[in-house]
């Protein structure tokens, strides 16, 4: 745009922004989706049926770098509430509990407190408790008609049309031609595969049908004019490698936003009916932003940073995502990523991408998937789901879009790799990252004070000895066993934890060097080090550290005397152990699979792990 015509824009802005009312306040409306990215017709998807967002995003502005922060709901909606990462406050495992420091509060209690009426359909998801009313109403029938007479009000309406479930749910008369669908490279190309992405794509349709609803009553109501509107997309689609992952399939997300004339001067910079931004955004600026819409400053607790509003800020230069338990599988993964690249960090390579969850393998893309591994009939990039990760991923994201080619060993991207690396590494010291503790240890090590509290306070979580150990463990190189061994008598257990997982990871190699120090580990006071030391023991190690392992982790599997996070982590290593531990199957069906202080979804966990692994027997 050249510098009159750049004046000359400016000038109607501010024309049409002095024009606006006195009112105090605009009114908001999120309308989220569940379980899909940017398969819209708006963003260029020519299979996509989805005329009503693609009719509004011809009136507002659709961000085309969008990022759910995490890629599966409860954590990724804990992100959103809070305005934290889960990560700092120890609510990034799915559907966990645990609590927020006594005086922060969810960014619609601020809202509320400045004369919003704030309303949820139902969908909360979150993984912290709520410090005190939240919503004027979240239930199934809350709407934001039900408020006071001229009163402001944000309200969030979720469609569950397009969520991983539906995907799956047979009989289904069938609205798209699967044969024109378009498979993903890391996907195999099979009549049953078609058919699951054709459905996604009539979901969508659906989806997109509700929206339109709701965009209709705010014109009806006459309210179109006072109301800014947001469009997003909880996480990537529910497909096999979208959602729990933390590539783009499973972190990229629709955002459109739409606001009217009378309110331009809160719009995003560059904003114009039917334009687009760049902007790096993440789930971690949401209520930042719908704060800074309101007039508000965001608390300094808060993370994130508003992309709009009264309290805008300057565009940031990286987004970050994370990964950990999901459902009954333990992982830890964390990424990255700028304008051009896209960089992961697993924690725990020695676990596969697609690990069994029993949730995913309903669908019949992800059970077929599998068997085409077992049965040798993949290509390479099919295949690698389902084998071991590595520790680090590096793509160009406009080169590679399905993100099949790892850039992280090819020299000439070696300084992008280490700027991202670093950036990261940084980003996770910033935020006090508790992830490097187990679940279980998280709850433990924080005793009556909440996690974030925890890892600020001096002593408690010492977060550059843990990531320094976590790192060597995960990084795989031989090389780093003599420092690992040495790291089994720190007197930090969750540094001895990292040592007995870096020993694990690295297979015979590692144990036939530490057969002995494993051997003691057996025996460690912290009973994750016990659990990982076996594991590494009756997989890697001799004949006669066989017993002695099964039998530490036996125990812990015990939920009656140790609690879900621990049995949980022992039944994990016991279905990594496989056939080795199948002449103690009537030991484990006999393990218990309940106890009454679990809580919510966490109770189908352990029932699971043990089927799981009497199956495979």
């Amino acid at each position: 745009m050249n510098q009159k015509a750049r004046f000359l824009l400016l000038f109607l802005v501010a024309l049409a922004c002095a024009e606006a009312p006195a009112i105090e306040r605009p009114n908001i409306l999120w309308i989220s989706s569940e379980d899909n990215g940017q398969e819209l017709g708006c963003y260029g998807d020519t299979y996509a049926t989805t005329p009503n967002l693609d009719a509004f995003a011809s009136r507002g502005m659709r961000y085309l770098n969008a990022w759910s922060t995490a890629p599966v709901c409860a954590p990724a909606r804990t992100t959103i509430i809070s305005g934290l990462y889960p990560i700092s406050t120890g609510s990034q495992h799915m559907r966990s509990r645990t609590r927020l420091p006594e005086d922060f509060l969810m960014f619609p209690q601020y809202l509320r407190e400045a004369g919003y009426y704030c309303t949820n359909t139902n969908k909360e998801d979150y993984n912290l408790e709520k410090p005190g009313r939240v919503w004027d109403e979240s239930s199934a029938s809350a709407h934001w008609k039900n408020r006071a007479a001229d009163q402001p009000f944000f309200a969030v309406f979720n469609i569950f049309a397009s969520h991983e479930s539906q995907i799956r749910t047979r009989p289904h008369t069938p609205v798209h031609d699967p044969a024109k669908v378009r498979v993903p490279a890391y996907h195999p190309d099979t009549p049953e595969v078609r058919q699951d992405w054709a459905q996604y794509y009539d979901k969508l349709t659906e989806m997109d049908a509700r929206v339109g609803k709701r965009l209709r009553e705010v014109t009806e109501a006459g309210l179109a004019d006072d109301t800014i509107i947001f469009y997003w997309g909880d996480h990537g689609s529910g497909m096999p490698r979208g959602k729990r992952w933390l590539y783009s399939s499973g972190l990229t997300v629709p955002l459109i936003v739409y606001v009217p004339d009378k309110w331009c001067s809160l719009a995003p910079d560059g904003y114009a009916a039917g334009g687009v931004s760049e902007r790096l955004v993440g789930f971690i600026d949401f209520a930042s932003t719908v704060l800074s819409i309101a007039g508000i400053e965001a608390p300094s607790p808060m993370q994130g940073h508003a992309f709009m509003g009264a309290h805008a800020v300057a565009p940031q230069d990286y987004l970050f995502g994370f990964r950990d338990r999901m459902g009954e599988r333990y992982d830890m993964s964390r990424a990255v990523r700028d304008g051009r690249f896209h960089y992961i960090r697993n924690f725990m390579p020695h676990r596969p991408w697609g690990a069994y969850i029993t949730y995913m393998f309903q669908t019949p893309t992800t059970a077929l998937w599998h068997r085409m591994f077992e049965a040798g009939t993949l290509t390479p990039e099919q295949s690698l789901f389902f084998e071991t990760k590595s520790p680090e991923e590096l793509f160009d994201i406009a080169a590679d879009p399905d993100q099949v080619r790892n850039l992280a060993k090819e020299p000439e991207y070696r300084a992008d790799l280490l700027r991202l690396r670093e950036r990261l590494r940084a980003f996770q010291l910033d935020v006090r990252d508790v992830g490097f503790l187990p679940e279980g240890k998280i709850h433990a090590r924080s005793g009556g004070r909440t996690p974030y509290e925890m890892a600020r306070e001096e002593g408690a979580y010492n977060i550059e000895a843990i990531q320094r150990i976590a790192e060597q463990a995960s990084g795989l190189d031989p090389a780093e066993i003599p420092a690992l061994k040495r790291s089994l008598t720190a007197r930090d257990s969750a540094v001895r934890y990292w040592a007995a997982l870096g020993l694990l990871m690295r297979e015979e190699t590692g144990v036939d060097q530490s057969d002995a120090e494993l051997r003691e580990a057996l025996d460690d006071s912290s009973p994750y080090v016990r659990i990982a030391a076996a594991e590494a023991l009756a997989r890697y190690g001799p004949a006669e550290s066989l017993e002695p392992s099964l039998e530490v982790l036996l125990d812990l599997a015990n939920v009656n005397r140790h609690g879900v996070y621990l049995a949980g982590a022992a039944l994990n290593a016991l279905d990594a152990v496989d056939m080795k531990a199948a002449h103690r199957a009537e030991e484990i069906r006999a393990l218990p699979r309940n106890h009454e202080s679990i809580i919510g979804s966490m109770r189908i966990i352990i029932p699971q792990l043990v089927t799981k692994i009497l199956d495979d027997f």
